[in-house]
Formats: structure tokens, sequence, C-alpha cells
């Protein structure tokens, strides 16, 4: 057990004491999930150091799947601050707590999980859709 996702899961095993049921584990990820989108909406309102400009991207009746990666974008203005993305990585590292008791519940190495993943990707290249 050399790397970091099964060290992770490990300690996430060792520290999870309250929410140890199914049902508490994937109510509490839903939680936070639901707390990353509203730090990323709060970056947007309250900060303003996001901005969103969400419209149809037009796509030319000649673009093909390779032209895709350059024609439509994530439609974000600006950068995170550093208050902002301090609250987001915190957000996001509880998403990944249990994210990883998730795994530890069912049994599923999450470092397995990464790797198909991975080969997917890389086999599937822009033709994964994701």
């Amino acid at each position: 057990m050399d790397n970091l996702t099964d060290r992770y899961q490990t300690l996430v095993q060792t520290l999870l004491i309250r929410h140890q049921s199914i049902l508490d584990i994937i109510t509490k990820g839903q939680e936070t999930s639901s707390r990353v989108n509203r730090a990323v909406v709060k970056a947007v309102t309250d900060c303003g150091c996001l901005g969103i400009d969400a419209h149809k991207k037009p796509i030319p009746e000649e673009a093909n799947m390779s032209d895709l990666k350059d024609l439509l974008d994530s439609q974000i203005d600006g950068k995170l601050c550093e208050n902002c993305q301090d609250i987001i990585e915190a957000e996001l590292g509880e998403q990944f707590f249990y994210i990883a008791a998730l795994a530890n519940t069912l049994d599923i190495s999450l470092s397995e999980v990464l790797a198909k993943q991975e080969k997917k990707l890389s086999t599937l290249t822009i033709f994964n859709l994701t």
C-alpha cells in the first residue's frame, strides 16, 4: 500500500465513526456535493472572482469531434481568488472523504477505479464524450 489513494482510503476507514451506515454515507456524499456546488456559486454571486458567460456556443456544421475541444469552453470568466479556492478545495476534500467511505463500505479500491477509468479514457480518447 504505497500510493496516495490506498493510504487515503485506509485513513478514511480509521476516521469514519459516526456515519458508517451506507445510507449515512450516501446522504453525506450528496450533502458534500451540494456544498461544493454552493461554494462555486458563491464565488460568482458573493465574491465575484468568477463570472459565467453561459450561452449556446455555435458549432459549425463542418466541425468534427476533435474541433469541439477548441470550440467549447467552461463558460467561466475570471479566476478563483485565494479565499474561494481554499473554500472549494476544503469542500472537495469533504466530498472525496465520503467517496472514499463509500468505496470502503462496498470494498472497492479507489486505485483500481482510477486505473480502470484512466484505461477507458486513454482507449476511447475524445470518443469518450464525458
